[in-house]
């Protein structure tokens, strides 16, 4: 159990940069003219990745979950593969990623790395990684609840973070240009 416990331990780490790295990107976008959209649902996205991590210490403690290797072992890659899946979003977003929806206004969107492939790849690896972190020390209630929680939250975050990018892709009005003055000069 103690390497899972350390196990966790850097997940939470980790979570902690992304942390800082999504307030310097919201410090870059809001400073070019970007919107935040949806900041009802953040606190509910935070709260439920908190619980994820807190359940994965829990219910294995609580309920004398052992590891098992043949689910521990495949469950450890995949959450290493979604932490590699998420840190190449975070690469290719560059100063565009954040844990909040912030976009600025007129930039095209992003269809390199992961983008060329799916339309959310960093959602791909928050639901890969809640399956499998919990399950590398068999806590399935927590994967269970975390995975439908999870999909509730992710069906507002998408539709939020598409219209915010629709609305950001649309070109700007042409500034309105006053008629001609009628009737005579003099």
């Amino acid at each position: 159990m103690t390497w899972y416990l350390l196990l966790i331990g850097l997940v939470c780490a980790e979570r902690l940069a992304e942390l800082v790295t999504a307030r310097r990107h919201r410090a870059w976008s809001l400073a070019r003219g970007g919107v935040e959209h949806g900041s009802g649902h953040y606190p509910a996205m935070v709260a439920l990745h908190t619980a994820l991590l807190a359940g994965c210490v829990v219910e294995p403690l609580a309920a004398g979950r052992p590891f098992v290797p043949a689910v521990g072992w495949p469950a450890l890659a995949v959450a290493l593969a979604a932490q590699v899946l998420r840190w190449w979003c975070i690469r290719t977003l560059g100063p565009r990623w954040n844990t909040r929806v912030v976009v600025v206004p007129g930039l095209p969107l992003v269809a390199s790395g992961p983008y060329r492939l799916l339309p959310h790849p960093n959602y791909v690896a928050v639901v890969l990684e809640g399956v499998a972190l919990p399950l590398v020390h068999t806590a399935w209630l927590t994967a269970l609840g975390f995975t439908v929680l999870n999909l509730a939250l992710l069906r507002v975050r998408v539709r939020c973070e598409d219209a915010a990018l629709a609305v950001a892709a649309r070109p700007a009005a042409p500034a309105s240009v006053p008629a001609p003055a009628t009737g005579a000069a003099g």
